[in-house]
């Protein structure tokens, strides 16, 4: 009899995990660290991981590879990380924190700047290239070319040879005043992602 019972919740115990892990979820926002980068277009990444640490009412806390918070959103546990690894080494973080916390790859999604995309467009996709993006880049080396990621445009108004000028560069005033409505789109977009799917939000928010 008693043996039973050991087995019996040892079952219990796995199938709670098993529950556990399916209800799990990690947003990446991409960026760079330092003071110099924060306004800047490469960041945007970073701007929509705190804005959905702000909507959850938590804060983040330094950890290995990363800044970490985590909330509850509809009955899931959210986890969003903001590398420390500068972006050309944002893979080794995102699969650290994976493992760490046990989070399966369809429960992943990084947000990333996109110079391909008209500013303030976003883009949707389960998979894809990275785009001659150094983060998207570095990832795919961890984890191939089937992840899920919302790239957000920041356009493209430079001169040959100034791409990284551009992107390591601040918002124009325009820009900046139409920044908070494009954050709270893809903000909404990360959280129907955890409580509708992958599907649904392709459908309801790529091209917006």
């Amino acid at each position: 009899m008693k043996i039973i019972i050991i087995r019996l919740f040892d079952f219990l115990l796995k199938k709670q995990i098993k529950e556990d892990n399916s209800m799990k979820y990690l947003i990446v926002g991409l960026g760079n660290i330092g003071e110099e980068y924060v306004d800047t277009r490469h960041n945007i990444g970073f701007k929509i991981a705190d804005a959905l640490t702000e909507k959850g009412k938590t804060a983040f806390k330094s950890g290995k590879l990363a800044s970490m918070a985590q909330f509850k959103y509809r009955g899931r546990q959210v986890f969003v990380i903001k590398p420390s690894t500068f972006m050309n080494l944002s893979g080794k973080s995102v699969l650290f924190w994976m493992k760490k916390l046990d989070i399966k790859k369809d429960h992943l999604i990084v947000n990333v700047d996109d110079i391909n995309l008209e500013f303030g467009k976003i883009r949707i996709r389960k998979k894809g290239s990275d785009g001659g993006h150094n983060g998207l880049k570095d990832i795919q080396n961890f984890l191939g070319k089937d992840y899920n990621r919302i790239r957000i445009g920041v356009g493209n108004d430079f001169h040959k040879g100034q791409q990284v000028d551009y992107v390591l560069g601040e918002w124009t005033a325009e820009q900046k005043d139409a920044l908070p409505a494009i954050i709270e789109k893809v903000v909404n977009a990360n959280l129907d992602f955890v409580f509708r799917g992958m599907h649904n939000v392709i459908n309801a928010y790529n091209g917006k």
